[in-house]
């Protein structure tokens, strides 16, 4: 069952720091979820945004791997770990959120200087903003537009004390779009 997966991973690593911002991993992906939710997003977009980090409670690398200079890739073991639950409208987002961050660097001016100094850091070890022809190949992508809407609710969920519901109101959501017989 997805759900008591999701619950143990959270349980287990969701205090933790998440990555030189000023809330934990659990108050990162409630509030992206709840800015997903506040949107109307759909039900696979909902989980996408409260699961896109996941990657990080996975590797069990550390909350210092960026100062390390190493990409975890959380994005790609994230979407690997998710598809035994989930289809591609919950795993693609989730696989695309990092390659989104990519994309707005280099189509969107202001979207560069409104990140944080860890997303600039990360965005460096990631590869840093697309090329034009990176641009069209990830605009020619299905989940391309989910993904840059996840990636700003991502970008926004490092808000300090902010009150928003726990991961108990998203089981009905995980519930209903995980793969039949999970």
């Amino acid at each position: 069952m997805p759900y008591a997966e999701i619950v143990k991973l959270f349980t287990e690593h969701g205090d933790s720091e998440y990555f030189g911002e000023p809330v934990s991993q659990s108050e990162h992906a409630l509030q992206a979820a709840h800015m997903a939710a506040v949107e109307y997003a759909p039900a696979g977009l909902i989980a996408a945004a409260l699961l896109h980090d996941i990657g990080h409670l996975l590797h069990g690398k550390g909350e210092d791997i960026a100062d390390k200079g190493v990409d975890s890739q959380h994005e790609e073991a994230g979407g690997e770990w998710l598809a035994l639950w989930f289809g591609p409208d919950v795993t693609e987002p989730v696989r695309l959120h990092v390659p989104a961050k990519r994309y707005l660097c280099a189509t969107d001016p202001a979207y560069l200087s409104g990140l944080s100094a860890a997303s600039v850091q990360s965005l460096e070890l990631q590869g840093g903003p697309f090329t034009a022809e990176e641009v069209h190949d990830f605009e020619v992508n299905p989940y391309f537009r989910e993904a840059v809407r996840l990636r700003r609710w991502d970008d926004a969920a490092k808000i300090p004390g902010l009150d928003v519901p726990g991961l108990a109101a998203y089981k009905e959501v995980i519930d209903k779009v995980a793969l039949p017989n999970t």
